[in-house]
């Protein structure tokens, strides 16, 4: 059953064991999380939600809390002998998806 999710500002389309990397949530290593349910569905049936679906539930565990790669980023003024290097690294929550069912 496939499911899509949303959390972040973003949305994730998702199956039980699948492992997605979303923007930061607070929480423990091991600690269970349910998230905003849009879409429930398989090849018979679907549901899409006005805007999320009633009685739908998604289920995930946070396997992992750590950050993305460096990114890096310039600043440049030209004629103005401005130049800026910086990098950036975005933090993450690793989650399992664990549970995906409608009532």
């Amino acid at each position: 059953m496939l499911a899509v999710i949303r959390t972040g500002g973003k949305q994730y389309l998702v199956s039980v064991g699948t492992k997605v990397k979303v923007e930061k949530l607070e929480g423990e290593i091991g600690t269970n999380l349910a998230f905003e349910t849009l879409y429930v569905g398989d090849e018979k049936v679907a549901t899409i939600g006005l805007p999320i679906v009633e009685g739908a539930s998604v289920e995930g565990k946070i396997i992992d809390q750590d950050r993305h790669k460096k990114v890096i980023g310039i600043k440049h003024k030209p004629k103005k002998r401005y130049k800026m290097k910086f990098g950036h690294r975005q933090a993450y929550t690793e989650i399992e998806i664990t549970k995906v069912g409608v009532k």
